[in-house]
């Protein structure tokens, strides 16, 4: 089956300025594919293109078989979309902007279907400013699905949005993908693409630096952990001659050991060889944020 989303080569520039300079990726059908970085990596711009929002200046895009730049049209009535500054008017009511969403895009389901669905129709008459963050992200989900479209783009959903609205938000994202409907998540929070995503591509000053599910891009890229525990002052220079050990570090009583392969195993038995048995003994995992900072050089702020 040809994936949902084939993007080969694509660039993208405004005058002197290269938004994207050569991104390649696939979307297969039915998953949640993330595409991660920092603001400004090429991101929102590579979905534009691929909605046909934008034109793109080189490579060759395909979504659910068409072409963005000459069938557009075609292609908006099986999308769907929510962009990274997604507004309403302040007066406008939820059940007012489901019912135009739903006339420009006629075919798809019935719009009062879709806010039962999404838990508005206790807030049908309410305006839009008087809705909370997680209602705000219900109704344009809603929005985004009242075509039923086959695949949806999601661009910074939860920029903004408190801990507890980002949850909800995250739980609106499964229910789409559960319901058969392909999602692009483009997101700059590690957390959010490490719980939400099937698979990721990491993508940095307009390239895709490193594509594949969170647990490889993990186990590929960021192949040391932590061992971490409290000790006296005692000489510890000989865990540097322990398996698997590439560093050890102090900071007073706390003692961290980085290393790879089994060096949590490795550790715990030369502790116990010496007649220490510290009781906070622990093991830190690499985590997303690591595999970026190692592929990019720079955190996600940067």
């Amino acid at each position: 089956m040809p994936p949902v989303i084939a993007a080969e080569h694509l660039q993208k520039r405004y005058k002197d300025f290269v938004a994207v300079a050569d991104a390649s990726f696939v979307v297969e059908r039915g998953e949640i594919f993330g595409l991660l970085g920092s603001n400004g990596a090429g991101k929102t711009t590579s979905v534009e293109c691929l909605q046909g929002l934008r034109h793109a200046d080189g490579g060759t895009l395909r979504v659910l078989g068409l072409d963005p730049l000459t069938q557009a049209r075609e292609l908006r009535r099986r999308i769907g979309s929510q962009l990274q500054e997604a507004a309403l008017p302040d007066h406008v009511r939820v059940w007012e902007a489901l019912d135009l969403f739903s006339s420009i895009t006629p075919g798809g389901r019935d719009w009062r279907e879709v806010m039962e669905q999404w838990g508005l129709t206790d807030k049908r008459k309410a305006s839009f400013h008087s809705l909370s963050g997680g209602q705000r992200q219900r109704l344009f989900v809603a929005l985004a699905l009242v075509n039923s479209p086959e695949v949806v783009f999601l661009d910074e959903m939860t920029t903004g949005l408190d801990p507890a609205s980002r949850h909800v938000a995250w739980d609106l994202v499964r229910r789409v993908r559960d319901m058969g409907t392909t999602v692009v998540l483009v997101t700059h929070f590690m957390e959010e693409a490490e719980r939400l995503c099937d698979r990721i591509a990491v993508m940095d000053a307009g390239r895709i630096v490193a594509e594949g599910t969170p647990q490889k891009l993990v186990s590929g890229h960021a192949r040391y952990v932590t061992v971490m525990f409290s000790a006296d002052a005692q000489d510890l220079t000989w865990l540097d001659a322990v398996p698997g050990v590439e560093r050890v570090t102090r900071h007073g009583a706390r003692v961290e050991v980085r290393g790879g392969g089994a060096v949590l195993a490795h550790v715990a038995a030369a502790l116990v060889a010496h007649g220490i048995a510290p009781p906070d003994l622990r093991v830190e995992q690499p985590t997303l944020e690591d595999v970026f900072l190692t592929l990019t050089g720079h955190d996600m702020e940067e």
